[in-house]
């Protein structure tokens, strides 16, 4: 059975949908990092790079979940144009690389120095604010004269999409005011959580009791780079 390894993150979520979208069993390997079970032997197996979400389905092993996305969508030949010289195919490769090279990134830094980083952080959390701010306003004109991301249907960028837009008043900081900026990526944010499948990768995210707190330890192993910044320096030395 294919097991998926993942937590309550954006990038996991998406791969949840996929699987409960194509109806495939599988079994849901909760891995905290707030306690730093990324650098287990099970998950570095399957994905060097201590993330989640990764996939192992026998002698498959995916990670990255734009990757996971593509591979499982494309093997099942749903919810993804296969087509490969056809106009659509190429939108949809444009459009899932631009939600995972632009959309996740920018949105993670958001999120990261407005809600973590210590002060002094004015610079960068401008800097991300405004570039996470530009990436979603592109999504938002695109969505304006169109029901889903690509084509006539719904797909895996509409899921990948679907990921991230549930989190963005806590990306932006906006609470209910995001949705009157951002109103078409709200309204096709509503068209999937609407889904069985979305309701259903939903309640994963909460079957697992995931650590919340953001203690000394959870920060050790989720910002190990911290650790280069050695003790705070001593007064008048």
């Amino acid at each position: 059975m294919l097991k998926f390894f993942y937590n309550a993150a954006p990038n996991p979520m998406k791969v949840a949908l996929l699987l409960e979208e194509l109806g495939l069993p599988y079994e849901a390997v909760p891995v905290d990092t707030r306690k730093g079970e990324q650098f287990s032997a099970a998950l570095l197996a399957v994905n060097p790079n201590a993330k989640v979400p990764a996939v192992k389905d026998g002698d498959v092993i995916l990670f990255d979940s734009n990757a996971i996305l593509l591979f499982l969508a494309e093997r099942a030949q749903r919810f993804v144009c296969t087509d490969l010289h056809s106009a659509q195919r190429a939108q949809t490769l444009s459009w899932l690389m631009f939600i995972a090279s632009g959309i996740g990134p920018f949105s993670g830094q958001s999120v990261h120095f407005r809600h973590v980083a210590p002060e002094p952080k004015v610079y960068a959390l401008n800097r991300y604010d405004y570039e996470a701010h530009r990436h979603w306003q592109v999504l938002e004109d695109h969505l304006a004269n169109r029901e889903y991301m690509v084509g006539q249907a719904y797909s895996i960028v509409d899921m990948a999409f679907w990921a991230w837009a549930r989190l963005l008043p806590y990306v932006l900081g906006t609470a209910e005011a995001t949705w009157q900026r951002y109103p078409h990526c709200k309204r096709l944010l509503d068209v999937v959580a609407a889904r069985p499948a979305a309701q259903a990768a939903e309640a994963l995210r909460n079957r697992h009791a995931f650590k919340t707190e953001l203690d000394q330890e959870a920060k050790k192993f989720m910002f190990p780079q911290n650790e280069r910044l050695g003790p705070a320096p001593t007064a008048g030395l």
